[in-house]
């Protein structure tokens, strides 16, 4: 299976700090799968039309069956990771975007600014996280269980939890 992690940040794709956050996913991802997958990673801008090529790119040049982004999700002028994703979708999952605000609720106030969300680019999903690293876990924590039996329903490849870390919900049958 074939991942991309797409982390959208001026500071880190110039250098200026490390990039945790992508890393952050990567490590996630890891503990999470026990499905073998290829990871596309890519440190970018916060530029709406760099954002949207990428996208692009990863889903139908390179055809990952999920994209997870991070960062370009708050209020400023330059995040507009949110926009760039509904761009590329061909349909919105907007159920995403409210479960991991929730989630977040319970430990920040200021979880109503972020503005995540998920949508399908063909058969590829494409989820926005925030840019923290541990509300990345908590977010991922929240919404991954759906993620596999939604790449099943696309006809994606299938894939394999480790049930001691994250329990895919699938229904009996």
């Amino acid at each position: 299976m074939k991942i991309g992690i797409l982390t959208v940040s001026d500071r880190a794709s110039a250098g200026i700090y490390e990039d945790i956050s992508g890393l952050s996913i990567i490590d996630t991802l890891n503990e999470y799968l026990l499905s073998e997958w290829e990871k596309f990673y890519e440190v970018i801008p916060d530029d709406r039309e760099l954002i949207e090529s990428t996208l692009i790119k990863m889903t139908d040049e390179f055809d990952c069956a999920l994209i997870v982004t991070t960062g370009g999700t708050g209020p400023s002028l330059r995040d507009v990771t949110p926009e760039a994703t509904e761009a590329v979708c061909n349909r919105m999952m907007p159920g995403f975007g409210e479960l991991m605000r929730s989630v977040s609720l319970k430990y920040v106030p200021t979880a109503i600014l972020s503005r995540q969300t998920a949508g399908l680019r063909g058969d590829t999903l494409i989820i926005n996280l925030p840019g923290k690293p541990k509300s990345i876990r908590e977010c991922l924590d929240a919404v991954f269980p759906a993620v596999p039996y939604c790449l099943d329903l696309m006809g994606r490849d299938f894939m394999i939890c480790n049930e001691n870390v994250v329990k895919a919900f699938r229904p009996k049958g």
